[in-house]
């Protein structure tokens, strides 16, 4: 990554995020996100140039210092400079943060260091004694050390121990001019009470110093300066001395660091060189260098291996050496690279072994990693490609035998060759990129053949065959090593990478930037784009491409259609993708395996396919929604399908218009009811013919005139009728007068223009339709004699303007519709309707969940103390104490069609009864066989374990929940058995001599009329178990915890017996499981917290209580518990101090939205913890870290770490709990392998 700018005058990393601020020359400071390289943000409050900067460690915070003598604090988040210090009377060279202290640490031009203290916004020293220019100071990694390099030719330590004890002390001097900070450090000497003091002073640069650091984790300092010399330092208690000097800069050296994770140095010089030295050995390993920039700073990341150097014209940031294993895979083994080792790793058992060891550098020089690996598996052979040397390989011979035995390198072939692929079972093509040669060479190394490229060939690649992939800087050419002939070529940015399909079928050739998917015969496919830079790639055995860029695992179809998989924290590098599972490599050379949803991709390649079974199997059982597929859809032509994911009733409308869906878009329409939509859907029913929708449509808008033209149109003589009525109640005189014109009612057209005052026109039309009365009515009371009336004559044929008489007056009015099939996705699933299907926050359980319960009236029973003390509360804590298949073809096998297909209807067999049928009869008597009882009935027709249980086979019954929800202990289950097995049936006693008839309970007496409809009565149900939810939220509302604990035990257990006959109720079953499991873990935790708090109060008692009170918050309760939950938590940690926890807890219960009483406690509870922002006691307890609770020790389990889970309720458990019975449930056993709960009947 490299920027262009005014000159960089110091830089900085940010410890977690890939960002980077760059301090400039011109007074600016840039934040760069260097993995995307874009400008994020500018600051620009300083007047002249910056020359420190530095990201805060944990907070959101950095420093900077420049020529304006002042040192700035800024908030990042929100974009401002917090405040200022000042104190300095000359520039500000650098500004540092300690690493644990809220200290600051600045060199100046005015010959003095200051610490400062940037909670408080003061001074707390002045560090005196040097006499010139201050050019750096920095703080020790761990010890109470400082180091500073001056221009006076001397480095000095200082001893800041002094200002640890007074600080921890809570003595913080203020010092508010520097004249009063000298008189006070004269008088500390004096009396030998002095904060900071000078440990030791070194000597031995020549000319002015610019620079010193201490090594991370060695006794060591490094340091630079004007004399072009590089000095390394040693010092113990009592002193320090200089160890040697790296010499090779022929210009002023302006900073080194030590490399934090290897024994190197980096400098950076003005003669517009960095050099990276031997740390152990002080000799030059390799010079990077620029025409025309001279370097200033330089800065390591303190994780990653990243480093960046601004220099006259920006920045670079930068890698010393590759940090891809070089890696291939072959069937199930992958071979990589890792500590100087071949590595093979066996992904089916996980095993990795060492196979052979590889080349390491000579002393005193470098020798940078392999780049790529090709493997041979006729030979067991892998070629290892390298940059050393110009470009090198090495040909090594693996061991047949995986015995743990590690082959020496000694017998690698070498050769010269900037690549080296396999193109046959005894040889390989290398290349020899200086004389543009590709040299076929056998496996003793020998050059067997030479070929003469026909283009300038930059690197080669495998190919199928005895082809090889030439890449050029345009393009990539398909070269058939046998014939030495072109087969084809494709155009293509300069490739560093190439995969081929498993069937060698496809090839994505990946560029820095692009992905070109082409085929065998390098016919273009698709190009992808990326804006960062793409890592990785793989084939799945679907056709789709996955691959890798720095934050993403993407996936791209052969058709050019792309997207996102998951977000990754950091690069990894694709080796095998089987199914859900991602195999990978990361940067330190570990085998990975990430577990992704493959969902998305397989969903879009079946549409393109046009496999639509397989989407209707998608869309049925997975959770595929989102407005990236529902926009896909529409984009792609598939809106019908859009329609089935699509919960909002805008979306609805539009995709059901855009389908031709009428029927939804009118239901969706009558949800929305908004006069808008319905014009809209007015307009597309017309166009579609749907006149009685157009007519629903004018009727919710009120369109009375485009309704008496549509009836009038239609021939709908009496609806124009009515709406000549709903006029006249209007009093709406010129609809009436459009109605009356189109029904032929002269009357009251005369009427209408006598009312609204057109007297002539009245008379006009009554006079002109004979009627003679209304005339003369009409003339008498507008006053005006007829003698004064001048009559037009009429013309001879003419005819009154009256409305024609409908032909056919048919209520069925719509035009006729061709008659289509349905699609193959009309009627598959039916959770597009408004009415079927679970709905998210739509079930039984879900409102429960939800229920307007006002958990801040609760605060009472769970005796949290709402005085205006903040938080001074009871020790005690809480309380003290499916669809039917459909057949996709639509037909039904005609009669006789039997015979096309083979099948004759072969009297034989009639034949063959009847005669059996004849012997029996002559026989004479034959015993009936005897039936099969109904319990047995029950056991063949069900395959649940309560339905086993009724039929009385409870080996059966245990085995099955075994299997399924891994039940190791069936103590707490055996009154269940019993019960539900004595309830199944009924006992009727006939006569007192005879034994008592049993009879079995059926399910559904009415509906089952075969044998295979019969099952037994259900015991436990759904209804039942939310009524003891209810039970146990009111427990719980009620601070009766041990109430609690058991009710939701006993529903725990009773989830396993209860058998439902919809899929919704099934997911409801789950969702009850989830709430029981989260409300047992939650009220042990409070449980262990009240016994805490009884005993005595230590240190590490308060922290656990605060840790209880904390892990309560994040079990998933229903809201009014989480918010009761949350301001206990809050309490506690305040009492003891931990504000820091505190604050968190009062932010998460602002954002529950409480009442306002309770808000303004918790904003006022915000304000006091922010003016700490400090935890006193050490909790064990990161909000910002994502953990799952482990239900035994009540501690938590980080993303990343290893756990085990019950197999029945999904609790977590540490691996050390691995095989003992869940503490939740109380009846599995952790870590068991089973298929899942059943409990839909349906499913049998």
């Amino acid at each position: 990554f490299e920027t262009k700018s005014s000159r960089v005058k110091g830089t900085a990393f940010h410890p977690k995020r890939p960002w980077i601020l760059a301090s400039l020359h011109n007074g600016s400071i840039q934040l760069w996100d260097y993995r995307m390289g874009t400008l994020l943000d500018r600051f620009e409050e300083h007047e002249g140039p910056v020359r420190g900067i530095s990201f805060h460690p944990t907070q959101e915070l950095f420093v900077s210092g420049g020529d304006d003598y002042k040192v700035k604090v800024w908030n990042y988040r929100t974009r401002r400079c917090i405040f200022t210090l000042q104190g300095h009377l000359d520039y500000v060279r650098t500004v540092y943060f300690h690493p644990e202290q809220p200290w600051i640490i600045s060199a100046s031009d005015d010959q003095t260091i200051r610490i400062w203290n940037w909670q408080s916004r003061q001074c707390i020293a002045v560090l005196t004694g040097h006499n010139h220019y201050v050019m750096c100071a920095q703080f020790h990694p761990t010890d109470d050390l400082v180091v500073s390099a001056c221009l006076d030719q001397t480095v000095r330590v200082w001893d800041i121990s002094g200002l640890r004890r007074k600080s921890a002390a809570g003595v913080q001097p203020m010092m508010a001019d520097p004249l009063s900070s000298q008189r006070l450090n004269t008088q500390g000497d004096f009396f030998n009470v002095t904060d900071v003091v000078v440990k030791f002073v070194l000597e031995g640069h020549t000319r002015g110093v610019n620079w010193a650091t201490f090594h991370p984790t060695m006794p060591l300092i490094l340091s630079c300066g004007d004399d072009r010399q590089v000095k390394i330092w040693r010092m113990n208690e009592s002193r320090a001395w200089e160890v040697d000097t790296c010499r090779g800069h022929y210009n002023n050296v302006n900073s080194a660091l030590f490399h934090p994770k290897r024994e190197l140095i980096l400098s950076d010089s003005e003669d517009k060189t960095i050099r990276v030295w031997d740390t152990t050995r002080r000799t030059l390993l390799q010079t990077f260098r620029r025409d025309q920039d001279r370097f200033w700073c330089m800065n390591a990341h303190p994780e990653l291996n990243l480093f960046a150097a601004g220099h006259d014209n920006g920045l670079i940031v930068f890698k010393l050496e590759r940090e891809r294993p070089a890696s291939a895979i072959h069937q199930n083994s992958l071979l990589y690279v890792k500590d100087s080792q071949v590595r093979l790793h066996d992904f089916t058992s996980a095993n990795d072994a060492p196979m052979v060891s590889i080349r390491t550098a000579p002393a005193g020089q470098y020798l940078p990693p392999p780049r790529t690996m090709s493997f041979n598996p006729a030979e067991k052979a892998v070629l290892l490609t390298s940059d050393a040397e110009g470009g090198s390989y090495e040909l090594y011979n693996l061991p047949r035998q995986v015995n743990g035995q590690v082959s020496d390198s000694a017998q690698a072939r070498r050769g010269a060759g900037s690549c080296a692929i396999w193109t046959g079972r005894n040889r390989f093509a290398v290349l020899d990129k200086a004389a543009q040669q590709i040299l076929i060479k056998d496996l003793s190394n020998q050059t067997t053949k030479t070929i003469k490229p026909p283009v300038t060939v930059e690197a080669i690649f495998n190919a199928p065959g005895s082809q090889i992939l030439l890449s050029t800087a345009t393009s990539v050419v398909l070269f058939d090593v046998q014939t030495r002939q072109v087969v084809s070529e494709i155009n293509a940015a300069p490739v560093k990478y190439v995969v081929w399909s498993s069937d060698m079928s496809t090839v994505a050739l990946l560029c820095k930037h692009t992905i070109t998917l082409a085929n065998k015969q390098l016919d273009q496919l698709c190009q992808v784009h990326e804006t960062i830079r793409i890592k990785s790639a793989m084939w799945d055995a679907s056709g789709v491409l996955l691959y890798t860029t720095l934050n993403h695992i993407k996936f791209a179809l052969p058709r050019g259609d792309t997207g996102i998989v998951r977000t990754i924290d950091n690069p990894i590098y694709l080796v095998r993708v089987q199914g859900g599972d991602l195999h990978c490599l990361d940067r330190e050379g570990s085998v990975n395996v990430i577990k992704i949803d493959p969902t998305e991709y397989r969903f879009k390649l079946a549409l393109q396919h046009r496999n639509y079974e397989e989407v209707v199997s998608i869309i049925r059982n997975s959770n595929l929604v989102g407005q990236s597929i529902i926009a896909y859809l529409q984009k792609n032509g598939y809106p019908e399908i859009a329609l089935h994911f699509v919960r909002d009733d805008t979306a609805r409308f539009e995709l059901a218009l855009e389908c031709g869906n009428m029927d939804i878009a009118l239901e969706t329409a009558k949800a929305i009811d908004t006069p808008a939509y319905w014009n809209k859907f007015s307009q597309e029913a017309l166009r579609r013919g749907h006149i009685q929708m157009v007519e629903l449509a004018y009727q919710r808008t009120k369109a009375y005139d485009k309704l008496s033209f549509l009836y009038s149109i239609t021939g709908n003589t009496e609806k124009l009728v009515k709406m000549q009525k709903i006029a006249i109640m209007r009093n709406d005189l010129q609809s009436r007068l459009q109605n009356s014109l189109f029904i032929g009612d002269v009357e009251d057209r005369v009427r209408v223009l006598q009312e609204s005052g057109q007297h002539a026109l009245a008379y006009l039309t009554a006079k002109s339709h004979g009627l003679v009365e209304e005339a003369e009515s009409i003339r008498a009371g507008a006053g005006v004699e007829e003698a004064d009336i001048t009559s037009a004559d009429v013309a001879g044929g003419s005819k009154l303007l009256l409305p024609t008489t409908p032909v056919i007056s048919s209520t069925e009015l719509d035009w006729p519709q061709l008659h289509v099939s349905k699609g193959i996705f009309d009627g598959k699933f039916n959770f597009g309707d408004k009415g079927a299907g679970p709905h998210p926050g739509k079930s039984r359980v879900a409102d429960l969940a939800t229920a307007a319960v006002d958990g801040d009236d609760a605060a009472g029973a769970w005796d949290i103390d709402e005085g205006e003390n903040m938080g001074v509360d009871d020790e005690e804590g809480f309380g003290g104490a499916g669809a039917d298949e459909v057949d996709l073809l639509g037909d039904e096998v005609e009669a006789g069609a039997e015979g096309g297909w083979g099948i004759d209807d072969d009297g034989e067999l009639d034949a063959e009864i009847a005669a059996e049928a004849t012997a029996a009869a002559a026989a004479g008597f034959v015993a009936p066989q005897p039936g099969i009882s109904e319990l047995e009935v029950w056991s063949r027709n069900s395959s649940l374990a309560v339905d086993q249980i009724a039929a009385g086979n409870f080996e059966q019954a245990m085995r099955l929940l075994r299997e399924q929800v891994g039940i190791a202990s069936f103590d707490a289950l055996k009154p269940a058995f019993m019960e539900i097995y004595t309830s199944s049936r009924s006992v009727l006693t006939t006569a007192p001599f005879a034994t008592p008839s049993r009879i079995p309970l059926r399910r559904n007496p009415v509906e089952s009329t075969e044998a295979s409809q019969y099952f037994p009565a259900k015991i436990y149900s759904l209804s039942s178990s939310l009524e003891q939810l209810q039970q146990g939220y009111r427990a719980t509302t009620a601070a009766k915890f041990e109430d609690g604990l058991v009710l939701f035990k006993r529903l725990l257990l009773s989830l396993i017996f209860v058998s439902v006959d919809t899929a919704e109720d099934a997911n409801e079953i789950k969702q009850l499981l989830q709430i029981c499991r989260e409300y047992i873990l939650g009220i042990t935790i409070e449980l262990e917290r009240a016994s805490v708090a009884k005993e005595e109060a230590t240190e590490e008692n308060s922290a656990r209580l605060v840790e209880l009170a904390a892990f309560f918050t994040h079990c998933q309760l229903r809201a009014d518990h989480e918010k009761l939950s949350l301001r206990a938590a809050m309490n506690t940690a305040y009492k003891h101090k931990c504000f820091k926890a505190a604050g968190e807890f009062a932010q998460r219960l602002l954002d529950l939205v409480p009442t306002p009483q309770i808000a303004d406690k918790a904003r006022k509870m915000i304000t006091i913890c922010d003016r700490q922002s400090r935890d006193n006691l050490a909790i064990n307890y990161d909000a910002r870290n994502p953990f799952v609770i482990c239900a035994a020790s009540h501690t938590p389990i980080h993303r990343g770490e290893p756990a085990v889970n019950c197999p029945y309720c999904q609790a977590a458990y540490k691996p050390e709990h691995n095989g003992e019975l869940c503490r939740v449930c109380t009846v599995a056993k952790i870590g068991a392998k089973a298929t899942g709960l059943r409990s839909l009947a349906s499913a049998n």
